[in-house]
Protein backbone atom coordinates (compact mmCIF):
# COMPACT_ATOMS: atom_id res chain seq x y z
CA UNK A 1 0.00 0.00 0.00
CA UNK A 2 1.28 3.49 -0.85
CA UNK A 3 1.55 5.95 2.01
CA UNK A 4 -1.08 8.65 2.47
CA UNK A 5 -0.29 12.06 1.14
CA UNK A 6 -1.06 14.58 3.84
CA UNK A 7 -0.84 18.36 3.45
CA UNK A 8 -2.07 20.74 6.09
CA UNK A 9 -1.63 24.50 5.98
CA UNK A 10 -3.32 27.04 8.33
CA UNK A 11 -6.35 25.11 9.33
CA UNK A 12 -7.08 23.46 5.99
CA UNK A 13 -6.64 19.69 5.75
CA UNK A 14 -6.13 17.81 2.54
CA UNK A 15 -5.83 14.07 2.57
CA UNK A 16 -5.21 12.06 -0.57
CA UNK A 17 -4.89 8.32 -0.67
CA UNK A 18 -4.15 5.89 -3.46
CA UNK A 19 -4.36 2.20 -2.83
CA UNK A 20 -3.88 -0.94 -4.94
CA UNK A 21 -5.22 -4.20 -3.63
CA UNK A 22 -3.01 -7.25 -3.38
CA UNK A 23 -2.64 -8.79 -6.87
CA UNK A 24 -3.79 -12.29 -7.46
CA UNK A 25 -1.42 -15.03 -8.62
CA UNK A 26 2.32 -14.74 -9.12
CA UNK A 27 4.29 -11.61 -9.91
CA UNK A 28 7.74 -11.34 -11.38
CA UNK A 29 10.54 -11.66 -8.92
CA UNK A 30 12.26 -8.53 -7.78
CA UNK A 31 9.28 -6.34 -8.35
CA UNK A 32 7.85 -4.84 -5.19
CA UNK A 33 4.38 -5.84 -4.18
CA UNK A 34 1.86 -3.40 -5.56
CA UNK A 35 4.08 -2.28 -8.45
CA UNK A 36 4.30 -5.57 -10.33
CA UNK A 37 3.43 -5.62 -13.98
CA UNK A 38 1.40 -8.84 -13.95
CA UNK A 39 -0.38 -10.16 -17.00
CA UNK A 40 -4.16 -10.16 -17.20
CA UNK A 41 -6.86 -8.31 -15.22
CA UNK A 42 -6.41 -7.92 -11.53
CA UNK A 43 -8.31 -6.28 -8.63
CA UNK A 44 -9.56 -2.73 -9.12
CA UNK A 45 -7.50 0.26 -8.04
CA UNK A 46 -9.19 3.18 -6.22
CA UNK A 47 -8.24 6.83 -6.39
CA UNK A 48 -10.37 8.77 -3.95
CA UNK A 49 -13.99 8.05 -5.00
CA UNK A 50 -13.06 6.83 -8.49
CA UNK A 51 -12.86 3.06 -9.16
CA UNK A 52 -11.37 1.67 -12.33
CA UNK A 53 -10.20 -1.72 -13.67
CA UNK A 54 -6.45 -1.51 -14.09
CA UNK A 55 -4.57 -3.58 -16.69
CA UNK A 56 -1.56 -5.15 -15.02
CA UNK A 57 0.69 -4.83 -18.09
CA UNK A 58 3.58 -2.75 -16.83
CA UNK A 59 1.23 -0.07 -15.43
CA UNK A 60 3.37 2.74 -14.01
CA UNK A 61 2.17 4.94 -11.18
CA UNK A 62 3.40 8.50 -10.80
CA UNK A 63 3.04 10.20 -7.44
CA UNK A 64 1.51 13.67 -7.11
CA UNK A 65 4.13 16.31 -7.71
CA UNK A 66 2.43 19.35 -6.15
CA UNK A 67 -0.51 20.20 -3.88
CA UNK A 68 -2.04 23.70 -3.79
CA UNK A 69 -3.66 24.76 -0.55
CA UNK A 70 -6.11 27.70 -0.38
CA UNK A 71 -6.65 29.37 2.94
CA UNK A 72 -9.32 31.77 4.17
CA UNK A 73 -6.86 34.66 3.99
CA UNK A 74 -6.57 34.33 0.23
CA UNK A 75 -2.97 32.86 0.17
CA UNK A 76 -1.88 29.87 -1.92
CA UNK A 77 0.89 27.44 -0.91
CA UNK A 78 2.74 24.84 -3.02
CA UNK A 79 4.42 21.82 -1.50
CA UNK A 80 6.12 18.69 -2.77
CA UNK A 81 4.73 15.20 -2.60
CA UNK A 82 6.28 14.59 0.83
CA UNK A 83 8.91 16.11 3.04
CA UNK A 84 12.42 14.80 2.53
CA UNK A 85 12.44 13.76 6.13
CA UNK A 86 10.08 10.85 5.46
CA UNK A 87 11.58 7.62 6.71
CA UNK A 88 10.66 3.98 7.09
CA UNK A 89 10.01 1.19 4.69
CA UNK A 90 7.13 2.94 3.03
CA UNK A 91 9.39 5.87 2.23
CA UNK A 92 11.90 3.52 0.65
CA UNK A 93 9.24 1.95 -1.53
CA UNK A 94 8.15 5.39 -2.70
CA UNK A 95 11.70 6.41 -3.66
CA UNK A 96 12.24 3.15 -5.53
CA UNK A 97 9.05 3.59 -7.51
CA UNK A 98 9.90 7.16 -8.37
CA UNK A 99 13.36 6.19 -9.65
CA UNK A 100 11.97 3.27 -11.67
CA UNK A 101 9.28 5.26 -13.37
CA UNK A 102 11.18 8.47 -13.92
CA UNK A 103 11.47 7.89 -17.67
CA UNK A 104 8.08 6.27 -18.19
CA UNK A 105 5.18 8.22 -19.70
CA UNK A 106 2.23 9.19 -17.43
CA UNK A 107 -0.80 6.97 -17.85
CA UNK A 108 -3.90 8.68 -19.24
CA UNK A 109 -5.93 7.00 -16.49
CA UNK A 110 -4.38 9.28 -13.85
CA UNK A 111 -6.12 12.69 -13.82
CA UNK A 112 -4.44 15.91 -12.62
CA UNK A 113 -5.40 17.03 -9.08
CA UNK A 114 -8.82 18.77 -8.84
CA UNK A 115 -8.54 22.43 -7.82
CA UNK A 116 -11.36 23.59 -5.53
CA UNK A 117 -12.09 27.30 -5.24
CA UNK A 118 -12.89 28.29 -1.67
CA UNK A 119 -14.99 31.40 -0.89
CA UNK A 120 -14.04 33.49 2.09
CA UNK A 121 -17.11 33.98 4.28
CA UNK A 122 -17.42 35.96 7.50
CA UNK A 123 -18.24 33.90 10.53
CA UNK A 124 -21.88 34.23 11.57
CA UNK A 125 -22.31 36.00 14.86
CA UNK A 126 -24.74 34.76 17.46
CA UNK A 127 -26.31 37.83 19.08
CA UNK A 128 -28.68 36.05 21.43
CA UNK A 129 -32.36 36.77 22.13
CA UNK A 130 -31.69 40.01 24.08
CA UNK A 131 -28.89 41.76 22.22
CA UNK A 132 -29.07 45.47 23.04
CA UNK A 133 -25.45 46.65 22.94
CA UNK A 134 -26.04 48.71 19.80
CA UNK A 135 -29.40 50.13 20.95
CA UNK A 136 -29.75 53.89 21.27
CA UNK A 137 -31.50 55.64 24.14
CA UNK A 138 -32.44 59.29 24.58
CA UNK A 139 -31.21 61.41 27.45
CA UNK A 140 -34.65 61.65 29.07
CA UNK A 141 -35.07 57.88 29.10
CA UNK A 142 -31.52 57.40 30.41
CA UNK A 143 -32.23 59.74 33.32
CA UNK A 144 -35.64 58.28 34.15
CA UNK A 145 -34.99 54.57 33.62
CA UNK A 146 -31.43 54.36 35.01
CA UNK A 147 -31.76 56.99 37.76
CA UNK A 148 -28.96 59.20 36.44
CA UNK A 149 -28.34 62.92 36.38
CA UNK A 150 -27.73 65.07 33.34
CA UNK A 151 -24.14 65.57 34.46
CA UNK A 152 -23.59 61.79 34.38
CA UNK A 153 -24.32 61.75 30.67
CA UNK A 154 -21.73 64.41 29.76
CA UNK A 155 -18.88 61.89 29.80
CA UNK A 156 -20.65 59.34 27.57
CA UNK A 157 -20.39 59.03 23.80
CA UNK A 158 -22.93 61.22 22.03
CA UNK A 159 -24.45 60.29 18.68
CA UNK A 160 -26.55 62.56 16.46
CA UNK A 161 -29.54 60.79 14.95
CA UNK A 162 -32.35 61.93 12.67
CA UNK A 163 -35.67 62.71 14.30
CA UNK A 164 -38.75 60.62 13.42
CA UNK A 165 -40.90 63.77 13.61
CA UNK A 166 -41.25 66.31 10.82
CA UNK A 167 -41.01 69.41 13.00
CA UNK A 168 -37.98 68.30 15.03
CA UNK A 169 -34.32 68.47 14.05
CA UNK A 170 -31.71 65.78 14.68
CA UNK A 171 -31.25 64.97 18.36
CA UNK A 172 -28.56 63.43 20.55
CA UNK A 173 -28.76 59.81 21.72
CA UNK A 174 -26.50 57.53 23.76
CA UNK A 175 -25.54 53.89 23.49
CA UNK A 176 -27.61 51.81 25.87
CA UNK A 177 -24.56 49.77 26.86
CA UNK A 178 -22.75 52.96 27.92
CA UNK A 179 -25.73 54.12 29.96
CA UNK A 180 -26.03 50.75 31.69
CA UNK A 181 -22.34 50.75 32.53
CA UNK A 182 -22.61 54.31 33.86
CA UNK A 183 -25.59 53.43 36.03
CA UNK A 184 -23.69 50.52 37.56
CA UNK A 185 -20.76 52.85 38.18
CA UNK A 186 -23.00 55.39 39.91
CA UNK A 187 -25.12 52.98 41.99
CA UNK A 188 -22.54 50.25 42.51
CA UNK A 189 -24.68 47.18 41.79
CA UNK A 190 -27.89 46.14 39.99
CA UNK A 191 -29.57 45.58 43.37
CA UNK A 192 -28.93 49.17 44.44
CA UNK A 193 -30.28 50.42 41.10
CA UNK A 194 -33.42 48.31 41.54
CA UNK A 195 -33.97 49.73 45.03
CA UNK A 196 -33.64 53.29 43.71
CA UNK A 197 -36.12 52.56 40.92
CA UNK A 198 -38.59 51.20 43.44
CA UNK A 199 -38.18 54.25 45.67
CA UNK A 200 -38.76 56.63 42.78
CA UNK A 201 -41.81 54.66 41.66
CA UNK A 202 -43.34 54.97 45.10
CA UNK A 203 -42.57 58.71 45.14
CA UNK A 204 -44.26 59.11 41.73
CA UNK A 205 -47.39 57.31 42.96
CA UNK A 206 -47.51 59.53 46.03
CA UNK A 207 -47.11 62.62 43.84
CA UNK A 208 -50.02 61.59 41.64
CA UNK A 209 -52.22 60.97 44.67
CA UNK A 210 -51.38 64.41 46.05
CA UNK A 211 -52.04 65.97 42.65
CA UNK A 212 -55.45 64.32 42.46
CA UNK A 213 -56.25 65.47 45.99
CA UNK A 214 -55.22 69.04 45.19
CA UNK A 215 -57.30 69.08 42.03
CA UNK A 216 -60.29 67.86 44.00
CA UNK A 217 -59.81 70.58 46.62
CA UNK A 218 -59.46 73.19 43.89
CA UNK A 219 -62.71 72.03 42.29
CA UNK A 220 -64.53 72.24 45.64
CA UNK A 221 -63.11 75.73 46.15
CA UNK A 222 -64.36 76.84 42.74
CA UNK A 223 -67.80 75.35 43.38
CA UNK A 224 -68.03 77.17 46.70
CA UNK A 225 -66.65 80.58 45.75
CA UNK A 226 -67.50 80.57 42.07
CA UNK A 227 -65.44 80.27 38.92
CA UNK A 228 -63.18 83.29 38.71
CA UNK A 229 -61.09 82.03 35.83
CA UNK A 230 -61.98 83.40 32.36
CA UNK A 231 -64.14 81.17 30.22
CA UNK A 232 -62.09 78.50 28.47
CA UNK A 233 -61.89 78.16 24.73
CA UNK A 234 -63.68 74.78 24.93
CA UNK A 235 -67.01 76.59 25.31
CA UNK A 236 -66.44 78.29 21.95
CA UNK A 237 -67.38 75.06 20.15
CA UNK A 238 -71.02 75.69 21.12
CA UNK A 239 -71.03 79.06 19.36
CA UNK A 240 -70.51 77.71 15.86
CA UNK A 241 -70.94 74.58 13.76
CA UNK A 242 -72.52 71.43 15.22
CA UNK A 243 -72.27 72.78 18.77
CA UNK A 244 -74.45 75.77 17.86
CA UNK A 245 -77.06 73.51 16.20
CA UNK A 246 -77.22 71.26 19.29
CA UNK A 247 -77.61 74.16 21.72
CA UNK A 248 -80.43 75.71 19.66
CA UNK A 249 -82.18 72.34 19.53
CA UNK A 250 -81.86 71.87 23.32
CA UNK A 251 -83.51 75.22 24.02
CA UNK A 252 -86.37 74.79 21.55
CA UNK A 253 -87.13 71.16 22.44
CA UNK A 254 -87.11 71.99 26.14
CA UNK A 255 -89.77 74.67 25.62
CA UNK A 256 -91.77 72.34 23.39
CA UNK A 257 -91.77 69.63 26.03
CA UNK A 258 -93.04 72.02 28.67
CA UNK A 259 -95.96 73.30 26.57
CA UNK A 260 -96.87 69.86 25.18
CA UNK A 261 -96.96 68.47 28.69
CA UNK A 262 -99.41 71.19 29.73
CA UNK A 263 -101.57 70.44 26.68
CA UNK A 264 -101.65 66.71 27.50
CA UNK A 265 -102.64 67.43 31.12
CA UNK A 266 -105.43 69.71 29.89
CA UNK A 267 -106.77 67.49 27.07
CA UNK A 268 -105.70 63.94 27.96
CA UNK A 269 -104.88 63.25 24.29
CA UNK A 270 -102.72 60.19 23.62
CA UNK A 271 -101.14 61.88 20.59
CA UNK A 272 -100.27 64.92 22.68
CA UNK A 273 -98.71 62.66 25.32
CA UNK A 274 -96.61 61.02 22.61
CA UNK A 275 -95.47 64.43 21.38
CA UNK A 276 -94.56 65.50 24.90
CA UNK A 277 -92.52 62.32 25.39
CA UNK A 278 -90.96 62.90 21.97
CA UNK A 279 -89.83 66.41 22.92
CA UNK A 280 -88.48 65.15 26.26
CA UNK A 281 -86.49 62.42 24.50
CA UNK A 282 -85.12 64.96 22.02
CA UNK A 283 -84.06 67.31 24.82
CA UNK A 284 -82.26 64.56 26.78
CA UNK A 285 -80.57 63.15 23.71
CA UNK A 286 -79.35 66.54 22.54
CA UNK A 287 -77.96 67.25 26.01
CA UNK A 288 -76.07 63.97 25.65
CA UNK A 289 -74.81 65.14 22.25
CA UNK A 290 -73.53 68.35 23.81
CA UNK A 291 -71.59 66.28 26.34
CA UNK A 292 -70.11 64.19 23.53
CA UNK A 293 -69.06 67.30 21.61
CA UNK A 294 -67.33 68.77 24.66
CA UNK A 295 -65.46 65.49 25.30
CA UNK A 296 -64.42 65.02 21.67
CA UNK A 297 -62.22 68.14 21.65
CA UNK A 298 -60.04 66.94 24.51
CA UNK A 299 -56.31 66.80 23.87
CA UNK A 300 -54.91 63.28 23.21
CA UNK A 301 -53.04 61.76 26.12
CA UNK A 302 -50.85 58.65 26.54
CA UNK A 303 -53.91 56.56 27.37
CA UNK A 304 -55.76 57.76 24.23
CA UNK A 305 -53.07 58.61 21.65
CA UNK A 306 -55.57 59.05 18.81
CA UNK A 307 -57.78 61.49 20.70
CA UNK A 308 -61.43 61.44 21.74
CA UNK A 309 -63.20 62.16 18.45
CA UNK A 310 -65.25 58.97 18.76
CA UNK A 311 -67.08 60.44 21.75
CA UNK A 312 -69.49 62.09 19.31
CA UNK A 313 -70.36 58.73 17.79
CA UNK A 314 -70.74 57.16 21.23
CA UNK A 315 -73.09 59.96 22.31
CA UNK A 316 -75.09 59.64 19.09
CA UNK A 317 -75.34 55.87 19.56
CA UNK A 318 -76.65 56.28 23.11
CA UNK A 319 -79.02 58.95 21.81
CA UNK A 320 -80.42 56.53 19.24
CA UNK A 321 -80.97 53.89 21.93
CA UNK A 322 -82.66 56.51 24.12
CA UNK A 323 -85.01 57.54 21.31
CA UNK A 324 -85.96 53.91 20.74
CA UNK A 325 -86.52 53.06 24.40
CA UNK A 326 -87.98 56.31 25.70
CA UNK A 327 -89.65 57.86 22.67
CA UNK A 328 -90.83 54.93 20.59
CA UNK A 329 -91.48 52.62 23.54
CA UNK A 330 -93.64 55.01 25.52
CA UNK A 331 -95.52 56.16 22.40
CA UNK A 332 -96.36 52.58 21.47
CA UNK A 333 -97.38 51.81 25.03
CA UNK A 334 -99.69 54.83 25.27
CA UNK A 335 -101.20 54.12 21.84
CA UNK A 336 -101.95 50.49 22.73
CA UNK A 337 -103.50 51.53 26.05
CA UNK A 338 -105.69 54.06 24.19
CA UNK A 339 -106.91 51.33 21.88
CA UNK A 340 -107.66 48.98 24.76
CA UNK A 341 -109.18 51.59 27.06
CA UNK A 342 -110.50 54.48 24.96
CA UNK A 343 -111.76 57.58 26.73
CA UNK A 344 -113.32 60.82 25.44
CA UNK A 345 -111.01 63.78 24.70
CA UNK A 346 -111.61 67.29 26.04
CA UNK A 347 -111.39 70.47 23.96
CA UNK A 348 -108.44 70.34 21.54
CA UNK A 349 -108.18 74.07 20.87
CA UNK A 350 -105.17 74.60 23.12
CA UNK A 351 -103.61 71.43 21.78
CA UNK A 352 -103.86 72.74 18.24
CA UNK A 353 -102.24 76.01 19.25
CA UNK A 354 -99.36 74.26 20.99
CA UNK A 355 -98.86 71.91 18.04
CA UNK A 356 -98.74 74.88 15.67
CA UNK A 357 -96.11 76.54 17.83
CA UNK A 358 -94.13 73.29 17.99
CA UNK A 359 -94.30 72.96 14.22
CA UNK A 360 -92.82 76.44 13.77
CA UNK A 361 -90.07 75.94 16.37
CA UNK A 362 -89.14 72.44 15.20
CA UNK A 363 -89.11 73.69 11.61
CA UNK A 364 -86.72 76.49 12.58
CA UNK A 365 -84.35 74.02 14.23
CA UNK A 366 -84.60 71.76 11.19
CA UNK A 367 -83.60 74.65 8.90
CA UNK A 368 -80.58 75.41 11.08
CA UNK A 369 -79.46 71.77 10.89
CA UNK A 370 -80.03 71.64 7.10
CA UNK A 371 -77.98 74.81 6.52
CA UNK A 372 -75.12 73.50 8.66
CA UNK A 373 -75.03 70.18 6.80
CA UNK A 374 -75.11 71.91 3.42
CA UNK A 375 -72.22 74.15 4.38
CA UNK A 376 -70.13 71.23 5.70
CA UNK A 377 -70.96 69.03 2.69
CA UNK A 378 -69.96 71.81 0.30
CA UNK A 379 -66.63 72.18 2.11
CA UNK A 380 -65.96 68.43 1.77
CA UNK A 381 -67.08 68.28 -1.86
CA UNK A 382 -69.97 65.93 -1.09
CA UNK A 383 -73.67 66.06 -1.75
CA UNK A 384 -76.19 66.54 1.03
CA UNK A 385 -77.28 62.89 0.85
CA UNK A 386 -73.70 61.53 0.89
CA UNK A 387 -72.80 63.67 3.88
CA UNK A 388 -75.74 62.34 5.88
CA UNK A 389 -75.30 58.68 4.88
CA UNK A 390 -71.55 58.68 5.59
CA UNK A 391 -72.17 60.21 9.04
CA UNK A 392 -69.49 62.87 8.65
CA UNK A 393 -70.92 64.75 11.63
CA UNK A 394 -73.02 62.52 13.91
CA UNK A 395 -74.21 65.34 16.17
CA UNK A 396 -75.73 67.36 13.33
CA UNK A 397 -77.20 64.18 11.85
CA UNK A 398 -79.01 63.41 15.08
CA UNK A 399 -80.48 66.92 15.25
CA UNK A 400 -81.51 66.72 11.59
CA UNK A 401 -83.27 63.36 11.96
CA UNK A 402 -84.87 64.21 15.29
CA UNK A 403 -86.27 67.51 13.99
CA UNK A 404 -87.47 65.83 10.79
CA UNK A 405 -89.25 63.22 12.89
CA UNK A 406 -90.62 66.00 15.11
CA UNK A 407 -92.10 67.93 12.18
CA UNK A 408 -93.63 64.78 10.73
CA UNK A 409 -94.82 63.70 14.16
CA UNK A 410 -96.51 67.04 14.83
CA UNK A 411 -98.23 66.86 11.46
CA UNK A 412 -99.35 63.26 12.10
CA UNK A 413 -100.56 64.05 15.62
CA UNK A 414 -102.51 67.10 14.44
CA UNK A 415 -104.14 65.06 11.67
CA UNK A 416 -105.20 62.25 14.00
CA UNK A 417 -106.47 64.69 16.60
CA UNK A 418 -108.48 66.47 13.89
CA UNK A 419 -110.06 63.21 12.81
CA UNK A 420 -110.96 62.49 16.42
CA UNK A 421 -112.56 65.93 16.74
CA UNK A 422 -114.58 65.48 13.55
CA UNK A 423 -115.73 61.90 14.16
CA UNK A 424 -115.65 61.73 17.95
CA UNK A 425 -113.79 58.41 17.68
CA UNK A 426 -110.78 58.29 20.10
CA UNK A 427 -109.21 55.43 18.15
CA UNK A 428 -107.76 57.87 15.60
CA UNK A 429 -105.86 59.61 18.36
CA UNK A 430 -104.45 56.28 19.56
CA UNK A 431 -103.44 55.41 16.02
CA UNK A 432 -101.63 58.75 15.83
CA UNK A 433 -99.65 57.79 18.96
CA UNK A 434 -98.68 54.49 17.36
CA UNK A 435 -97.64 56.33 14.17
CA UNK A 436 -95.40 58.72 16.10
CA UNK A 437 -93.83 55.75 17.93
CA UNK A 438 -93.16 53.98 14.63
CA UNK A 439 -91.53 57.12 13.22
CA UNK A 440 -89.26 57.43 16.26
CA UNK A 441 -88.39 53.75 16.03
CA UNK A 442 -87.27 54.16 12.39
CA UNK A 443 -85.10 57.20 13.27
CA UNK A 444 -83.51 55.43 16.24
CA UNK A 445 -82.76 52.33 14.15
CA UNK A 446 -80.97 54.44 11.54
CA UNK A 447 -78.92 56.25 14.20
CA UNK A 448 -77.92 53.01 15.93
CA UNK A 449 -76.87 51.37 12.65
CA UNK A 450 -74.84 54.29 11.23
CA UNK A 451 -73.02 55.12 14.47
CA UNK A 452 -72.21 51.47 15.12
CA UNK A 453 -70.68 51.22 11.66
CA UNK A 454 -68.61 54.33 12.33
CA UNK A 455 -67.35 53.03 15.68
CA UNK A 456 -66.35 49.68 14.15
CA UNK A 457 -63.90 51.48 11.83
CA UNK A 458 -65.19 51.33 8.28
CA UNK A 459 -63.04 51.93 5.22
CA UNK A 460 -62.97 55.19 3.33
CA UNK A 461 -64.51 55.61 -0.11
CA UNK A 462 -62.84 53.59 -2.93
CA UNK A 463 -62.06 56.75 -4.94
CA UNK A 464 -60.21 58.30 -2.02
CA UNK A 465 -58.34 55.06 -1.31
CA UNK A 466 -57.31 54.81 -4.97
CA UNK A 467 -55.95 58.35 -4.87
CA UNK A 468 -53.79 57.57 -1.85
CA UNK A 469 -52.55 54.33 -3.42
CA UNK A 470 -51.57 56.02 -6.69
CA UNK A 471 -49.63 58.66 -4.80
CA UNK A 472 -47.43 55.95 -3.27
CA UNK A 473 -47.07 53.83 -6.39
CA UNK A 474 -45.95 56.80 -8.50
CA UNK A 475 -42.98 57.46 -6.22
CA UNK A 476 -39.62 56.24 -7.69
CA UNK A 477 -38.48 54.73 -4.39
CA UNK A 478 -41.55 52.48 -4.12
CA UNK A 479 -41.55 49.20 -6.03
CA UNK A 480 -44.92 47.89 -4.84
CA UNK A 481 -47.42 48.30 -2.00
CA UNK A 482 -49.42 45.58 -0.28
CA UNK A 483 -52.10 45.21 2.38
CA UNK A 484 -53.46 48.75 2.08
CA UNK A 485 -55.96 49.78 4.77
CA UNK A 486 -57.55 53.19 5.23
CA UNK A 487 -59.95 53.58 8.16
CA UNK A 488 -62.34 56.46 8.73
CA UNK A 489 -61.79 57.47 12.35
CA UNK A 490 -64.65 59.94 12.30
CA UNK A 491 -64.86 63.71 12.07
CA UNK A 492 -63.00 63.75 8.74
CA UNK A 493 -59.95 61.96 10.16
CA UNK A 494 -58.41 59.03 8.28
CA UNK A 495 -55.82 56.50 9.41
CA UNK A 496 -53.79 55.03 6.53
CA UNK A 497 -51.71 51.85 6.69
CA UNK A 498 -49.74 50.05 3.96
CA UNK A 499 -46.82 47.63 3.53
CA UNK A 500 -44.29 49.18 1.15
CA UNK A 501 -41.69 47.32 -0.92
CA UNK A 502 -38.91 49.87 -1.48
CA UNK A 503 -36.49 49.78 -4.42
CA UNK A 504 -33.12 49.28 -2.71
CA UNK A 505 -31.16 50.64 -5.68
CA UNK A 506 -33.08 53.92 -5.69
CA UNK A 507 -32.62 54.30 -1.94
CA UNK A 508 -28.90 53.53 -2.21
CA UNK A 509 -28.53 55.99 -5.09
CA UNK A 510 -30.26 58.62 -2.96
CA UNK A 511 -27.68 57.97 -0.27
CA UNK A 512 -24.75 58.15 -2.71
CA UNK A 513 -25.96 61.48 -4.07
CA UNK A 514 -25.37 62.99 -0.64
CA UNK A 515 -21.84 61.56 -0.27
CA UNK A 516 -18.41 62.63 -1.51
CA UNK A 517 -17.85 60.00 -4.21
CA UNK A 518 -14.07 60.54 -4.41
CA UNK A 519 -13.68 60.04 -0.68
CA UNK A 520 -15.90 56.96 -0.85
CA UNK A 521 -13.73 55.55 -3.66
CA UNK A 522 -10.60 56.08 -1.56
CA UNK A 523 -12.21 54.19 1.33
CA UNK A 524 -13.00 51.30 -1.01
CA UNK A 525 -9.42 51.17 -2.31
CA UNK A 526 -8.06 51.01 1.24
CA UNK A 527 -10.06 47.87 2.00
CA UNK A 528 -7.55 44.96 2.02
CA UNK A 529 -8.77 42.49 4.64
CA UNK A 530 -12.05 41.01 5.74
CA UNK A 531 -11.99 43.09 8.91
CA UNK A 532 -11.67 46.34 6.96
CA UNK A 533 -14.45 45.21 4.63
CA UNK A 534 -16.72 44.53 7.60
CA UNK A 535 -16.06 47.98 9.09
CA UNK A 536 -16.74 49.64 5.74
CA UNK A 537 -20.02 47.78 5.19
CA UNK A 538 -21.28 48.38 8.73
CA UNK A 539 -20.61 52.09 8.48
CA UNK A 540 -22.34 52.69 5.17
CA UNK A 541 -25.02 50.04 5.74
CA UNK A 542 -26.27 51.93 8.79
CA UNK A 543 -26.33 55.14 6.78
CA UNK A 544 -28.36 53.45 4.03
CA UNK A 545 -30.90 52.32 6.64
CA UNK A 546 -31.14 55.91 7.89
CA UNK A 547 -31.77 57.01 4.30
CA UNK A 548 -34.56 54.45 4.06
CA UNK A 549 -36.12 55.86 7.22
CA UNK A 550 -35.91 59.35 5.74
CA UNK A 551 -37.74 58.11 2.64
CA UNK A 552 -40.52 56.74 4.84
CA UNK A 553 -40.81 60.11 6.61
CA UNK A 554 -40.95 61.91 3.26
CA UNK A 555 -43.75 59.70 1.96
CA UNK A 556 -45.79 60.14 5.14
CA UNK A 557 -45.38 63.90 4.96
CA UNK A 558 -46.48 64.02 1.31
CA UNK A 559 -49.56 61.92 2.08
CA UNK A 560 -50.62 64.31 4.84
CA UNK A 561 -49.92 67.44 2.82
CA UNK A 562 -51.89 66.34 -0.25
CA UNK A 563 -54.70 64.78 1.80
CA UNK A 564 -55.41 66.89 4.91
CA UNK A 565 -57.97 64.38 6.17
CA UNK A 566 -55.18 61.80 6.63
CA UNK A 567 -54.01 62.34 10.21
CA UNK A 568 -52.15 59.08 10.96
CA UNK A 569 -49.93 57.22 8.47
CA UNK A 570 -48.32 53.83 9.20
CA UNK A 571 -45.94 52.59 6.48
CA UNK A 572 -44.39 49.16 7.09
CA UNK A 573 -41.21 48.26 5.21
CA UNK A 574 -41.14 44.88 3.45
Amino acid sequence: MLPALVAQRRGWGCLSQFRLLRPRGRCPAGVPLGWAGCHGWRAPGRLGNFSRLLLCNHLPVSPTSQVRVYTSDGQKNSTGAHDSSSSGPEGGVQKTATARDAGSPVSPLLQPPIQVKVKAVLKKREYGPKYMKNNFITGVRAINEFCLKSSDLDQLRKIRRRSPHDDTEAFTVFLRSDVEAKSLEVWGSPEALARERKRRKEAEIEYRENLFRNQKLLKEYKDFLGETKPRSSASAIFLRGPGKVVMVAICINGLNFFFKLLAWVYTGSASMFSEAIHSLADTCNQALLALGISQSVRTPDPSHPYGFTNMRYIASLISGVGIFMMGAGLSWYHGVMGLLHPHPIESLLWAYCILAGSLVSEGATLLVAINEIRRSARAKGLSFYQYVIQVRDPSTNVVLLEDTAAVLGVTLAATCMGLTSLTGNPYYDSLGSLGVGTLLGAVSTFLIYTNTEALLGRSIQPEQLQRLTELLECDPAVRAIHDVKATDMGMSQVRFKAEVDFDGRVVTRSYLEKQDVEQLLQEIQQVKTLEELEVFMLKHGENVIDTLGAEVDRLEKELKQRNPEVRHVDLEIL
